[in-house]
Order: structure tokens, then C-alpha cells, then sequence
């Protein structure tokens, strides 16, 4: 069944991405979330069925398709069972290379964009530091200018992919009195000297995804390295977060429909008192509210990206979209555990992963704080 805004080739792309996904990628994600790790393989097969370029130009080795391309994607990979992986490859295809595609020279494509839609160029995005987040024109990681290219010093944190990327798109500071005026944008090899992963961070939820932590020491980096013209990385990058934020929400939301059906499945089979459990009110109620929450954020989700497919700057619908979905998809996979009960609870079942994974978009991409501001400010206050 075709569903708006979805096309005949929208759904053929969604059964072949979903084939892959439940064949090559489900049955792994236990034995990866266990060892905290999955392998690059999972970026080179991707390539070789054309997944990580769906939306880039055909020229570049993408497929040539519309930005709904990329929302099949988001919801399919939700599928793998495993945030951390969805979110590695999220990091990949709409994240760290789309301003490659959009802002590189033809150098930088060749040498960048060309690999990374193979899968063969591991990518990360450099942004967030350990006092600077959503507030991209603080970072303190500086870029002086030299003779023959720049040098870098600064740090990064909460970098996904930062232990297996082979390149980062690094935002950093050209101009330290300017604020959003002195922000560039630059690809940097990871076996570049001077950068230094650090450690990966333990964290609650995403186990199979490594988050690192990267520091630059007096790291040279040629001329060439801008991405971009100098001073209008914070613009530039600020057109990347836009997608960063509606392919999270668009992801999000599947996972949280995926979590409502496993437990509307389990309201059918368990029974307490004499009858399974959703025939009580309480729990009929409970999973007509997730249902209800569910598909309206899906909707807004869909509206936000079909503007962007006619080539519209929606901000205000997409900081909306992720919002609405971060807040409905941590209350449905909370009350799918519920519905669980102590089973949920307990490790043998993949709701657990589901609820501790689920809590990252309220933070990760922009916080819901921030979505709040944004949307304040543009109903004029």
C-alpha cells in the first residue's frame, strides 16, 4: 500500500532497503550492542546496494533521487534493531557528507564524496565540544591561517564514528572575535598528525555506535582542506543540521511505531484475570493514545520533508517535527515497557534497548530546549 507522500518507487526502494536490513543487519544486533561495536563491512555492503547515496547525484555514484528517499531510509534502518547502527549510518548519508556534496569543490568530491557513497570513506561530523553544543558559534576549536593551509588546535566530543571515521567534517573557528561570521568548514583526514582520538564514551543507550572523543594538536591541514568559503561554515552547517534533525525525527518515530506494535502484539497474547491484557480499558486506552500521538507526529514528520523535497527551508516545521517526536516516541516506548511489565524490564527482551536508545534524540541534534527556542523565535517572540 502506497501512503502519502510516498510513490509506487518510494515503496519498491522501502521492500529492497527492508530485505537488506532484516536479513544482513537484525540478526546482529545482539552480538553488537554485547560487544559495544559493529563492523565497517556494514558501510561497504551498504555501498555496494547503493544506500548511502540515494538522494546524491549520479554523477558522484548516488542514486539521483528526492529527499524521501532518505526518510524510506531513516525508517527502515529502525528495523536493524540497534539505534547505534542506525545512527552511525545516519551520521554518513545526512549528516557529515551531504555539505561535501553541496559545498566541495570538485577536488574534495572526487576525493570524499566519491568514497563515502561506496562506503569505502568512513565520515564523522566535528561539531559539538565539551563546552559548546547547539551553540555552534561558541566552539573555541580554532583554525589559524598559515602559509600553505592552517593549524588547528581545539577538541571534540560526543563524535559518532569518531573511533572508525577515516575523515571528519570539523567545524572550526577562522575568527575568534567574529561570532557566527568566523566559523569554517574543513574535511580533515584522520591520520592526519596532530589528530588524536582520545576514548570512546560509555554511554547509556546507542552500545553499538563508538562516540568518541577527538582532540587536534597543532594539526596542519592545506588550503585546500576548506569546504566551503571561509566564515560561512556556521551558515553552511546550519543547513546540514536542518537534515540531521528531520532524518532523527523520521527514524525516531518508526522506532516508536516498531515499540507500539511489539506491545500491542504482547496486550494480545498475555492474560491476567481471565482475558489478555488489552482487552482491559487501562491498556486499550493506553495503546490508542500511543497509536493516536504516533501518527501525528509521523504527519508532521512527512509535511517537513516533502517541503524539503520541493527545495524549501522549512526550520520551523522540522524543529517542530523533532520535538513533537522525541517527546511522543520516549513517552510510547516508556509505556510499551509498562505494558511489558517485568519482562520489559528485564534484559531478555529488546524493549530495554529500545527505551534507553530512544532517549538520545531528546538531546543529541539539538535538545528539546533548543527546538523550543527555535520555534518561539519564529512565531515572532
Amino acid at each position: 500500500m502506497v501512503r502519502w507522500p510516498f510513490t509506487d518507487e518510494h515503496e519498491q526502494l522501502r521492500k529492497s532497503i527492508r530485505a537488506f536490513v532484516e536479513t544482513e543487519l537484525a540478526p546482529h544486533a545482539e552480538a553488537w550492542e554485547a560487544q559495544s561495536d559493529f563492523p565497517d563491512s556494514v558501510f561497504t555492503r551498504m555501498g555496494e546496494l547503493g544506500l548511502l547515496g540515494l538522494s546524491f547525484p549520479e554523477e558522484y555514484g548516488g542514486g539521483g533521487g528526492d529527499y524521501l528517499c532518505n526518510i524510506v531510509l531513516a525508517e527502515e534502518m529502525a528495523r536493524c534493531n540497534s539505534g547505534g547502527v542506525a545512527m552511525a549510518v545516519a551520521v554518513q548519508t545526512d549528516m557529515a557528507v551531504p555539505p561535501v556534496s553541496k559545498f566541495g569543490t570538485e577536488e574534495q568530491k572526487q576525493r570524499y564524496l566519491v568514497p563515502a557513497l561506496l562506503g569505502e570513506k568512513i565520515f564523522c561530523l566535528g561539531i559539538t565540544e565539551p563546552d559548546a553544543g547547539s551553540d555552534v558559534a561558541s566552539i573555541s576549536t580554532t583554525a589559524v591561517k598559515v602559509d600553505g593551509g592552517w593549524v588547528i588546535n581545539g577538541s571534540k566530543i560526543f563524535i559518532t564514528n569518531g573511533r572508525r571515521a577515516h575523515a571528519m567534517t570539523l567545524v572550526a573557528k577562522t575568527d575568534r572575535a567574529a561570532a557566527h561570521q568566523g566559523v569554517s568548514l574543513f574535511l580533515v583526514d584522520t591520520d592526519t598528525p596532530g589528530y588524536r582520538f582520545e576514548r570512546t564514551l560509555d554511554k547509556l543507550g546507542m552500545h553499538s555506535s563508538d562516540t568518541a572523543e577527538i582532540t587536534f594538536t597543532d594539526m596542519f591541514v592545506p588550503e585546500d582542506a576548506l569546504l566551503g568559503n571561509e566564515g560561512e561554515g556556521f551558515y553552511n552547517i546550519s543547513w546540514e543540521l536542518q537534515g540531521e534533525r528531520l532524518v532523527g525525527a523520521a527514524g525516531t518515530i518508526a522506532g516508536a511505531r516498531r515499540a507500539f506494535e511489539a506491545a500491542l502484539a504482547y496486550a494480545g497474547q498475555r492474560s491476567t484475570f481471565g482475558k489478555p491484557i488489552g482487552k482491559h480499558q487501562v491498556i486499550r486506552h493506553a495503546l490508542a493514545e500511543m497509536a493516536t500521538e504516533i501518527e501525528a507526529a509521523q504527519q508532521l514528520v512527512y509535511s517537513a520533508a516533502v517541503k524539503v523535497a520541493r527545495g524549501e527551508y522549512p526550520v520551523r516545521e522540522i524543529s517542530m517535527a523533532k520535538l513533537l517526536t522525541g517527546e511522543v516516541a520516549w513517552k510510547v516506548v516508556d509505556k510499551a515497557l509498562q505494558i511489558f511489565g517485568g519482562y520489559g524490564y528485564s534484559m531478555e527482551l529488546p524493549i530495554q534497548r529500545a527505551w534507553r536508545d530512544m532517549r538520545l534524540i531528546r538531546i543529541g541534534g539539538g535538545t528539546d530546549e533548543v527546538m523550543r527556542d527555535v520555534i518561539g523565535r519564529m512565531e515572532g517572540l
